[in-house]
């Protein structure tokens, strides 16, 4: 059994490998097994790393994406089988890249609709596009066309985002192969449009408010800004700071700013407050946010043995894939030491989070670099974490 000294002693040598600062929360049914910060939220000005210290997400905003879809899912406003063009009337009709038994590559009708599963389990067809670098992947030249016009433009809504992408050429029958890309802008545009409200809205109304995440945001608030940790690259002279502003201008606030949906920010304390409910079964603070059995739903593996291996990776190893989460599905081929079913996603700047329901654990991990040193840090921390389980 690990205790505290021992994950202290694991976050202080993060720091020697050039994590600028770090914090961690551990939490089972209700009692904290954990909590530490260490380094610095700025190394220049000797700020630490405190609970009140922001930390972008990345992806780990699909944790709060998708379970609003849950929550939604639940209140029956669609059935997965549902073709996301009832919402979407632009993606009823995709085309999709065929390649015939002699090599050559064709565009013809794809054969089904993309459904709301699709969107919520990777399987639309598209990744991400995030660049108009030159590349022979026809899939991503096709994206980048429809691209252009709103890069050109120079900002850009989620909404108008998905409907330029509706023009792209997919890489395969929705459904049929896990593409880890748009989907998740398709569930934001997908929200909004049944909500009929902007996205920020609604998770604030499902999620941000009833957790008392009063921190976490896709736009600026108060001091956030001030309290976001610094952005470092890895060096061969140690962390230094990132200094293009690309990925935070994005949650300046105003029009002029937007691109497409700008991914979260939030804190350790925050974002722990969302783990906990999903792993306490959809309860926070005596108040039912989320049905147990959405959330088995939601952390249920739907990949074939096919699309495992489209999955397949060595910091994913035993885990699959359920609607918007990793889920453990082999202890041991990821060697890991918490229950089969335990859930959660990854931040490329260094976030991690697990949701464990079997045993009532949630474990949140944040730091911020660029490269994110995530094969590292973050299995370690997870076994370390699983370790203080009483």
């Amino acid at each position: 059994m690990s205790n505290i000294v021992d994950v202290d002693r694991l976050l202080d040598s993060f720091l020697d490998r050039g994590i600028p600062g770090c914090g961690l929360k551990v939490v089972q049914n209700g009692e904290v097994l954990y909590e530490g910060y260490h380094g610095y939220s700025d190394i220049e000005d000797h700020a630490p790393v405190t609970s009140s210290s922001i930390f972008r997400l990345a992806s780990m905003s699909k944790i709060p994406l998708y379970t609003t879809m849950m929550m939604l899912y639940e209140k029956g406003k669609f059935l997965m089988t549902d073709p996301i063009s009832d919402w979407l009337p632009e993606w009823k009709s995709m085309k999709k890249f065929d390649h015939d038994e002699n090599g050559y590559i064709h565009i013809v009708d794809a054969k089904k609709p993309i459904t709301v599963r699709d969107v919520c389990s990777m399987k639309c067809g598209l990744p991400y596009c995030n660049s108009q670098e030159v590349t022979d992947n026809p899939v991503l030249t096709s994206m980048q066309k429809c691209m252009k016009p709103l890069i050109e433009k120079g900002h850009f809504t989620n909404r108008e985002h998905v409907k330029a992408m509706s023009e792209a050429v997919l890489a395969c029958e929705p459904g049929e192969k896990w593409i880890y890309g748009f989907s998740s802008e398709l569930a934001c545009a997908l929200i909004e449009a049944i909500t009929d409200k902007p996205v920020d809205e609604v998770f604030k109304e499902f999620i941000f408010d009833p957790l008392e995440m009063n921190d976490t945001r896709s736009r600026f608030e108060g001091d956030h800004e001030k309290r976001l940790v610094t952005l470092y690259r890895q060096s061969d002279n140690g962390p230094v700071p990132f200094k293009n502003s690309f990925f935070d201008d994005k949650h300046i606030p105003g029009a002029e700013h937007e691109q497409g949906w700008a991914r979260l920010y939030s804190t350790v304390e925050d974002f722990s407050h969302l783990m906990q409910m999903l792993s306490e079964g959809g309860i926070y603070k005596g108040k039912r946010l989320l049905s147990p059995t959405t959330i088995n739903m939601m952390r249920a593996n739907g990949l074939s043995e096919k699309q495992l291996l489209d999955y397949a990776n060595t910091y994913e190893m035993g885990y699959g894939y359920g609607y918007g989460v990793r889920t453990l599905i082999d202890k041991g081929a990821g060697d890991h030491s918490g229950a089969l079913g335990s859930f959660g996603w990854t931040g490329g700047f260094g976030t991690w989070c697990e949701a464990d329901p079997e045993d009532g654990v949630s474990i949140t991990y944040m730091h911020n670099l660029m490269p994110d040193d995530e094969l590292y840090t973050h299995h370690r921390v997870r076994a370390v974490s699983y370790g203080l389980i009483k």
